[in-house]
């Protein structure tokens, strides 16, 4: 004994301690070599985790990949062999790829999932997943995607349960992750999750075909939880990360990552048979019944942004278009898809916002001009949609979405027929509270009484059906008090469609009616204006004459002095700059008026030739 501990001393460190760590091992795997089953303990388990991680740890992988393949040492691993995920996880990472450990360990990992008891084996692999973070989360995922997907398939009961767990949990772990949107950071991939999406859609592919297998045997009987489980992935899968992704064909770019994602997500709910069902039918998944009504409306929430999106890969980019029925008129396309236009024109984020435009662009240019009946303003959709439209025309950051929502507007206009114009005009004039688009609207109804005078019959846009319209136009929201400047565009559009009117129209035909309304305009637009003209024009130019004075008694010309506007501060200004602003409004000041003139004069010299005429 002497001997032998005077030859364990006279060895290396590292060595004598790497030797104890494969010693400790195969002391308990000879003791529990003699066990049956039944008789492992609690301490047998912990010896076994602690000797193998730290067989792990000291790079001794090698030999617990031989005492792990010992066909003697099967039981063992069978029952104990789950509890290594964690540390050999752990070094697969540590270690370089070129690295023969490495490659140990992930041997390592393969054997696990093939011996030990599934059921076990799947809870620890669920929490190696769940308690990664970060930078580390695909990297784990895709690791474990593999040796999770064999013992699921290995799993006799609760398979779909176990299943949609794993999608779960393996979902809200990459929900946390930034969606790579540029070209530069799609092919980066910085963190993976371009490759770790794409992975879990191959992870579904045995279960979507048990799935589909079940249901070529039976049209009654299949397992429906399982398919209910990859519904609700794909469902979550829609909203984060398709959503927000860019998915627009890149340049140098020969299969872009979440292109290839969005399609395999089609594919799946194809092979489930709930593709036609979503976007037709709007059918959902069987979510929980909550108690709180918060978690409810969140869940529906989720559910309509998952919808839109699927929307938008049909529609726009044509994913699945080999399966869309050919059958269905446009106008009935598009009233499918005005509550998920809705949806996502209410979003403020850029990649959402854009999908919502091009998706209602979309819908729109599949259908003639004129087309699309009045009734269809009924539907509450339909009202809404336009509004959102103007929201994001006056209040989107964004300048080439305020365009294009702009040209989408009068897109959607021109799919009407005469009588849904009008009504959409009555709800926009009603509605928008933005003076720049009370004035575009004003110009189209010129437009359509331009139509309807020259070229067609229409009786929507002459006599009292326009009156109803024209009594919205000629109209000071607060009289001769009204923020002339704040409604300049409004104000200018109806003096121009007025004078249009009085030119076009003669007395003696009156076809508009305008004839019949000029004692109402100038009771309830002319007057007031004029009277809000006068004092708009005093106090500005009072304020110019208050600047230039106290211009005079500052000793420095650029003096900075901050100005609110509704309230809220805008940048400070000097006092020239000032200046130019009181100066500029003064100037829009004398152009209504100069217009307003000449529609009087107008006015004057019809009414005058009439009476001439009688006389």
């Amino acid at each position: 004994m002497q001997e032998y501990g005077r030859s364990e001393f006279s060895m290396p460190e590292e060595q004598r301690q790497t030797t104890m760590a494969v010693d400790e091992l195969q002391a308990i795997i000879q003791r529990c070599q003699i066990l049956e089953e039944a008789d492992f303990k609690g301490e047998d388990f912990n010896l076994f985790q602690v000797a193998g991680q730290k067989c792990l740890e000291d790079g001794y992988a090698a030999q617990l990949l031989e005492v792990i393949q010992n066909e003697k040492n099967k039981v063992i691993i069978k029952n104990m062999g789950w509890n290594l995920i964690s540390p050999l996880v752990r070094c697969i990472f540590i270690y370089k790829k070129e690295d023969d450990k490495r490659e140990h360990c992930l041997k390592i990992l393969e054997k696990l999932a093939q011996l030990c008891n599934p059921k076990e084996l799947f809870l620890g692999l669920l929490e190696q997943i769940e308690q990664t973070s970060g930078e580390q989360v695909c990297r784990t995922v895709l690791l474990l995607l593999q040796p999770l997907q064999t013992v699921l398939l290995k799993l006799q009961n609760k398979k779909a349960y176990s299943v949609g767990l794993s999608l779960a949990m393996i979902m809200n772990q990459l929900t946390p992750l930034p969606v790579p949107y540029t070209k530069q950071q799609i092919q980066e991939d910085k963190l993976g999750l371009c490759q770790c999406c794409n992975a879990v859609v191959d992870f579904t592919k045995p279960f979507v075909n048990e799935v589909v297998k079940n249901m070529e045997k039976s049209s009654e009987y299949y397992d429906v939880e399982l398919k209910e489980e990859l519904l609700k992935f794909c469902m979550k899968s829609l909203k984060y990360p398709l959503l927000t992704a860019q998915l627009e064909e890149l340049e140098g770019i020969d299969e872009h990552p979440f292109r290839h994602f969005a399609a395999g997500i089609i594919d799946i709910l194809w092979d489930i048979k709930e593709l036609i069902p979503l976007v037709f039918l709007h059918r959902k998944s069987k979510n929980p019944e909550w108690e709180n009504q918060e978690f409810a409306d969140i869940e529906q929430k989720n559910t309509a942004d998952s919808l839109a999106c699927l929307s938008y890969l049909m529609v726009v980019q044509h994913f699945g278009i080999d399966c869309f029925p050919m059958v269905f008129s446009p106008s009935y396309l598009l009233q499918c898809n005005m509550t998920n236009i809705e949806v996502l024109l209410k979003r403020t984020e850029e990649s959402i916002l854009s999908k919502g435009l091009d998706l209602f662009e979309s819908c729109l240019l599949r259908m003639e001009d004129n087309s699309l009946l009045h009734q269809y303003l009924e539907f509450r959709d339909f009202i809404n949609v336009p509004q959102d439209l103007v929201k994001v025309m006056t209040l989107c950051p964004i300048e080439h979405l305020r365009k294009k929502s702009l040209n989408i507007l009068q897109l959607y206009i021109n799919k009407f027929d005469t009588e849904g114009k009008h009504t959409l005009f009555r709800c926009l004039l009603k509605t928008s509270n933005h003076a720049g688009v009370e004035g575009y609207v004003i110009k189209n109804i010129k437009d359509q009484i331009h139509l309807s005078l020259t070229a067609c019959d229409n009786t929507w846009f002459i006599g009292h059906h326009l009156i109803s319209l024209l009594d919205l136009v000629f109209l000071l929201p607060e009289g001769a008090e009204t923020d002339l400047l704040q409604h300049s565009d409004k104000i200018m559009a109806s003096l121009n469609l007025l004078r249009y009117l009085v030119i076009k129209d003669c007395e003696s035909d009156n076809q508009t009616g305008v004839w019949t309304m000029i004692p109402r305009i100038e009771q309830n637009f002319l007057k007031p204006l004029h009277v809000g003209l006068n004092m708009s024009k005093a106090h500005y130019e009072a304020e110019i004459k208050n600047k230039k004075e106290n211009k005079k008694e500052v000793q420095s010309p650029n003096t900075v002095c901050s100005v609110t506007v509704s309230g809220e501060k805008m940048p400070a200004m000097t006092t020239e700059m000032q200046l130019q602003v009181l100066h500029s409004a003064l100037f829009t000041f004398d152009l209504i008026e100069s217009v307003l003139a000449r529609v009087e004069e107008l006015i004057e010299v019809k009414i005058k030739a009439v009476m001439d005429e009688n006389s």
